[in-house]
């Protein structure tokens, strides 16, 4: 990643093009990014190829994003780019996330994901199992619908 990454907004953004396969529609607009990052109960995280936090945000090939509220917390995008998979950068961003809810109170986390989504193994791994599910949620290739899997764990 280019040393022109300047703030973590950047670095989320740079991350995102990277990873998120335009045909499922799933990455956000920096606007998007930037809004949901005002509220005090939004959090992120950044990674850096070890799993660890970067010294500089042009380092990041991995970020995680959250909400609280009360005792639960929700996931809501994480991603990693391609050339960092598969060496530990996700688990790393889960264990870190799953502990800073936890100095928050939190005692629930959730996420959710397309069905079929590749990470779920890592998501199980790491104790998040299925609650729910919300039929028709996300769109798939050519204009198919796919279903999207409520996971919860505790901390």
């Amino acid at each position: 990643m280019s040393s022109t990454v300047c703030d973590p907004v950047d670095a989320i953004m740079a991350v995102m093009e990277a990873a998120f396969d335009p045909v499922f529609g799933e990455a956000w607009t920096r606007r998007q990014v930037s809004d949901v990052l005002i509220f005090p109960n939004t959090h992120y995280l950044l990674a850096d190829v070890t799993g660890a936090a970067p010294d500089d945000p042009s380092e990041a090939v991995g970020f995680l994003l959250s909400r609280h509220g009360a005792d639960e917390e929700e996931l809501l995008l994480l991603a990693v780019t391609p050339a960092a998979r598969r060496r530990g950068v996700a688990a790393s961003l889960i264990t870190r996330f799953a502990t800073d809810a936890a100095s928050r109170g939190v005692t629930r986390l959730f996420l959710q994901m397309r069905e079929s989504n590749g990470a779920e193994e890592l998501y199980r791994k790491h104790g998040f199992l299925p609650v729910g599910r919300r039929r028709q949620y996300y769109r798939g290739p050519e204009g198919s619908r796919i279903d999207a899997i409520t996971f919860v764990r505790s901390v």
